[in-house]
């Protein structure tokens, strides 16, 4: 028996099967049945996934999470494992407009597909207490969601990122200030946060050729950013524990000042050594106090 027309009677069979409206899903049914390779791969879960696409055609763009599909045999860790296969088969089923074509990827499957995602969140101190967010008199180590962030609008006029949590833990206190636990380059968070346009801003990185691109980027939402510590002499003052930068990026940045530029020029074609890296939690904590003395 030929293998191949096995596979598409089998696959065309089960896509025809008693969930599969037929009638309004005939052209879909035919371009599923161009993959039935892919369908023997999945034999064993097959009936489960055409249930979820039978399910998603009857709530386009839910607005719910995952877990709160109610569907017989399934649960939420049954689509989290299955989302690349999912987005294959749910774009050649749903209509366009149910589905967000700039989202991409597994990571993006919820946002592809109408579904909630877990609200991304920022994490800050006050480090003047007559700012104080909270009034229990505790440490103001807060943590919220991106769309409570956006709306805080503290009374700081500055504001520190820090990508390393003992940098962040430990940052002195300083008046008028607050400091924001950073995510490398995940900065989409802080788009709704107009608040931080008539802030200070001061970005603490690595020095190395990962740290000016992370600075550049964040300069690409608030152009008025200040690098801290990412210099040459607070570089050469550590030279004694410089360590390697494994995969250094070679990236155009074209929002560095020219200090900045002349430094990640020399970093990125080794003229200080070879694949220097100085990490911001390795900064001397005097040097820090005093340099955070002068702003």
């Amino acid at each position: 028996m030929n293998c191949s027309g096995c596979a598409s009677n089998w696959g065309l069979r089960h896509f025809q099967g008693p969930r599969w409206n037929t009638s309004t899903n005939g052209q879909r049914t035919r371009r599923l049945a161009k993959y039935p390779l892919r369908a023997l791969d999945l034999v064993d879960v097959w009936s489960q996934l055409l249930d979820v696409i039978a399910w998603a055609q009857t709530h386009p763009r839910p607005g719910i999470y995952l877990r709160q599909v109610d569907l017989p045999g399934i649960h939420s860790k049954f689509i989290e494992d299955h989302r690349t296969v999912l987005s294959e088969l749910l774009d050649r089923c749903l209509p366009a407009e149910a589905i967000d074509l700039l989202a991409r990827g597994a990571g993006q499957f919820e946002r592809r597909f109408g579904f909630l995602d877990k609200p991304v969140r920022v994490r800050l101190r006050v480090l003047d207490p007559r700012q104080a967010l909270l009034t229990s008199g505790t440490d103001q180590d807060v943590t919220v969601t991106g769309d409570t962030f956006a709306r805080l609008s503290p009374s700081a006029s500055r504001v520190f990122f820090t990508e390393n949590e003992i940098n962040f833990l430990a940052f002195p206190l300083m008046s008028d200030s607050l400091v924001i636990f950073g995510s490398g380059y995940g900065f989409d968070v802080l788009t709704g946060a107009g608040w931080l346009h008539q802030r200070a801003i001061y970005y603490w990185g690595d020095i190395d050729t990962h740290g000016f691109a992370i600075l550049d980027q964040l300069r690409a939402q608030f152009a008025h950013v200040q690098s801290f510590l990412m210099d040459r002499s607070t570089l050469l003052a550590h030279k004694n524990l410089w360590v390697d930068e494994q995969k250094p990026s070679n990236r155009a940045l074209s929002r560095l000042s020219a200090d900045e530029k002349a430094l990640y020029d020399d970093l990125l074609h080794n003229r200080l050594g070879r694949s220097v890296r100085l990490e911001q939690e390795r900064v001397g904590f005097s040097w820090v106090e005093t340099r955070l003395g002068l702003l």
